[in-house]
């Protein structure tokens, strides 16, 4: 029973709206980085794969996600990567020493084949371009190779590989991490920017309809954070149409209900680089608004140490494979309701990353494959968060954490999906004790219906996935209820919600 202190209430009406949720929010990151893509996605080896040597069983699981755009080919991989590489006969294609995560790179998957994944999949492609070792030409030649129709020499040499149409590939990162020593050819922020600036300049000559992100911040723990950000805008405001944020979180310390409370911290990362854009913005007396583009967000750290004994200059060893047990399923959660919660600002989010590698999608190289914790809040925002992000006015009893003070039981979003005449209510319990009841005030929605409540509960926080026995699960009993324009539920300890509400 929840005690008499552990109650919630929410309002909800259609006027408090936030903005149009971009289903781009929604989306994940494949990099060329442990079984990410050999032995994931591409695993010719596997009894059933296409004509391309990619798995068909983990292209279901992708899309039964509903993944809207891909980030590719990196993260850390990108600032040494040899873009040429990875085209034309995959027999001519060179072996190539791959500093970031110190392994073989074969270049069996390139550009070209995994645009063809993507496009079978129903994903854009997020691409990025080598700031790094590289620059300006290198970015500029593979733009023209992936978007320019045909009758120059990069373009006419896609269509010699047999891609005649091109990629149409819109939105481009302009390096990554560039702030961070491990970095292949860290920059500092002027650096950084003046190249990201010239870069991005010259890729809106050859293609004026991209998009572009701007590098910012590797976390939220730089020493240069914000300033990094603040330098570089000053560089990229013009050219750029996003700037990039990067977090993960972990629970070493076993501290569970602070590990709960990370989404503050997030919450305070958005609101800082926010305030920074628009000090840059005022500064430049610009009437552009920069959106965020969170392209790296997970939960990552147990798998750390076991890197460490990876042999090195193998080909696709099995590299930061984190198991991810029940509460990094609810800080998963978490996050994506405070990605809802900014959607006048983040446009764009990526889950790092979405097969094997930090991933929802689990699979052995040549065997099976499996749904990790983390697939199921990430399947439901995706599935059900589309629409317009309702601000709630949320009242809800709070507890203080290690790191944390007020940390509201109750995390929650509101979708109101008016084509579909949908409202659906995502909602955290983070209390590890007790239930907590929730009365919501929706008496603006007449004429809906309780449709649906969707809840992921386990009496085991460490509980975990496999490939014999799914353990974390969905179900479909919660106790959600409606009358006379109120909804009143009891959500489990420390559990993740989906109640979904349609009009009759």
């Amino acid at each position: 029973m929840a005690s008499a202190a552990n109650k919630a209430r929410v309002v909800v009406d259609k006027a408090f709206r936030i903005a149009e949720v971009d289903k781009r929010i929604y989306g994940s990151f494949i990099e060329h980085l442990g079984r990410a893509v050999y032995g994931g996605i591409y695993d010719p080896s596997h009894p059933e794969t296409d004509s391309l040597g990619f798995r068909e069983d983990v292209k279901q699981l992708v899309q039964e996600l509903g993944v809207p755009i891909i980030r590719y080919p990196g993260g850390n991989f990108v600032s040494g990567y040899n873009w040429e590489d990875g085209v034309g006969p995959r027999e001519s294609r060179p072996r190539r020493l791959e500093l970031a995560w110190r392994t073989i790179e074969p270049n069996e998957v390139g550009t070209n084949e995994f645009m063809a994944w993507a496009k079978e999949i129903g994903s854009e492609v997020m691409m990025a371009v080598n700031l790094g070792t590289r620059g300006v030409d290198a970015a500029r030649n593979l733009l023209e190779y992936c978007n320019h129709p045909s009758g120059s020499y990069w373009s006419d040499l896609r269509r010699s590989h047999g891609y005649d149409q091109p990629h149409k590939v819109k939105t481009w990162c302009l390096g990554n991490e560039m702030d961070g020593p491990w970095q292949i050819g860290q920059k500092t922020p002027q650096e950084y920017g003046r190249l990201a600036y010239e870069t991005g300049k010259a890729m809106k000559l050859v293609d004026p309809d991209i998009e572009l992100v701007s590098c910012g911040s590797s976390s939220t723990g730089m020493p240069t954070f914000p300033e990094w950000e603040a330098i570089t805008l000053d560089h990229t405001y013009d050219v750029a149409d996003f700037v990039s944020l990067h977090q993960y979180y972990g629970n070493r310390d076993g501290d569970s209900a602070n590990f709960l409370a990370r989404t503050m911290d997030m919450d305070h990362f958005i609101r800082t680089v926010i305030s920074t854009c628009d000090y840059v913005k005022a500064k430049k007396r610009s009437k552009k608004t920069m959106y965020l583009s969170f392209d790296e967000w997970n939960v990552w750290y147990h798998s750390n140490d076991a890197d460490t004994k990876i042999d090195p200059w193998t080909v696709g060893p099995p590299q930061l494979e984190d198991v991810y047990n029940f509460e990094d399923a609810l800080l998963v959660g978490g996050m994506l309701i405070t990605f809802l919660k900014h959607a006048d600002r983040v446009k764009m989010a990526c889950l790092a990353q979405l097969v094997n590698v930090i991933a929802p999608i689990m699979t052995e190289t040549g065997g099976r494959s499996w749904k990790q914790t983390i697939f199921y809040p990430y399947l439901h925002a995706s599935r059900y968060g589309r629409g317009v992000s309702l601000q709630p006015i949320v009242d809800s009893p709070k507890y203080d954490a290690q790191d944390y003070t007020d940390v509201p039981y109750l995390e929650t979003a509101v979708v109101y999906n008016e084509e579909e005449e949908e409202l659906t209510i995502f909602a955290l319990n983070r209390h590890l004790e007790e239930a907590l009841d929730v009365e919501c005030d929706v008496r603006g929605f007449e004429g809906y219906q309780i449709a649906e409540h969707i809840v992921l509960e386990n009496d085991d926080l460490k509980a975990v996935n496999t490939a014999a026995e799914e353990n974390v699960k969905p179900h479909s009993r919660g106790s959600a209820a409606l009358k006379d324009g109120f909804v009143s539920t009891r959500l489990s300890k420390a559990s993740w919600n989906v109640i979904r509400l349609k009009k009759a």
